[in-house]
């Protein structure tokens, strides 16, 4: 069996504030993603996810806190593009210039060799389209020009917004697997979305926040709660009382279905037999992501007239301004 190799660098945020004037886009905000791990930064429109992952690098400056990379704060790093990539938005080149033409300029900027490029084009699956003008890309196609500019320093870090915008099914499923793989070399991944269903199939650990408030971290195993079996039957008081013979414990579920706390299936289905129980269903049963996210943050949505107050936050690079929180 093969060993992975630990070759990123872990994100610290600790009591990261911003104030846009009177209003908190992000509140006291503490969380940590670990090296080798894809990590899920979730939250309603508006909860301040895009804000965040701008302090961390550098284009946004906090009202408090920090934000480090390393133990550093972006502006600090040595070698920046190859610590962090970060694809932020997918409309960030020259609408004019080819697809590989924008990747050798930002290789030339950052003295990446030039073959770079095009081990890049092919390994994002875009060398059919590397001389056609980007303005002229699919959204989708947008979004893996920008994670091949992301990966040009082969950085230790990936900081992706919103990854699987415009893609279709296939290339999701190809930004998993390729997520994946990073991942396996030891790459640590901070992967915002609001695509709930593929996070699931995608991250090892979540962070929600809400109102710019952490409301709940963890990995998916911790989030999803203990497992359990999904009984449907004629009578599931009598299979509760069957499955407390044999030591395990169950509730009732919704639409008179019965929880057992066990994953042993087989174990559940010779029960109700023994009982003389019809089974109409029997499936694993883990908590839902989705499910989870809107308990966590219903009701939680920002006043509109409160963020439509909130000043704009001039870019610290490029020096436009923008009110995405």
């Amino acid at each position: 069996m093969s060993t992975t190799t630990t070759t990123g660098a872990r994100i610290e945020i600790t009591g990261l504030t911003k104030r846009f004037g009177q209003f908190v886009a992000v509140d006291d905000l503490s969380f940590e993603v670990e090296p080798g791990r894809i990590t899920g930064f979730l939250g309603p429109n508006g909860a301040g996810k895009t804000t965040t992952l701008r302090m961390l690098l550098g284009l946004v400056h906090q009202t408090s806190g920090s934000a480090t990379i390393g133990g550093q704060r972006y502006q600090d790093l040595d070698d920046p593009i190859g610590t962090v990539g970060a694809a932020l938005e997918a409309t960030n080149f020259h609408p004019g210039r080819s697809g590989r033409d924008h990747l050798r300029v930002l290789a030339d900027a950052g003295r990446v060799p030039l073959r770079r490029v095009d081990e890049l084009l092919e390994l994002t699956g875009i060398p059919a389209a590397a001389r056609k003008r980007a303005g002229e890309y699919s959204m989708g196609m947008r979004q893996r020009l920008g994670l091949a500019a992301a990966l040009l320093g082969d950085p230790r870090v990936l900081v992706l917004d919103e990854p699987s915008n415009g893609l279709d099914p296939e290339g999701i499923r190809w930004l998993r697997g390729f997520l994946r793989h990073l991942s396996s070399e030891g790459k640590t991944i901070l992967v915002s979305s609001h695509l709930l269903q593929e996070v699931e199939q995608t991250v090892d650990e979540v962070v929600i926040i809400a109102n710019g408030r952490l409301v709940r971290a963890g990995t998916m195993s911790e989030l999803q709660g203990s497992p359990g079996a999904l009984v449907r039957t004629s009578d599931p008081a009598r299979l509760a009382g069957a499955l407390r013979v044999a030591d395990v414990t169950s509730t009732p579920g919704e639409d008179g279905t019965l929880v057992a706390d066990t994953t042993d299936l087989r174990l559940v289905g010779d029960v109700a037999l023994r009982a003389g129980l019809p089974i109409y269903g029997l499936a694993p049963r883990r908590a839902d992501l989705e499910a989870l996210f809107f308990q966590v943050t219903e009701g939680t949505n920002r006043n509109e007239s409160a963020m439509s107050g909130a000043p704009a936050e001039r870019d610290a690079v490029t020096g436009r301004e923008g009110a995405d929180l």
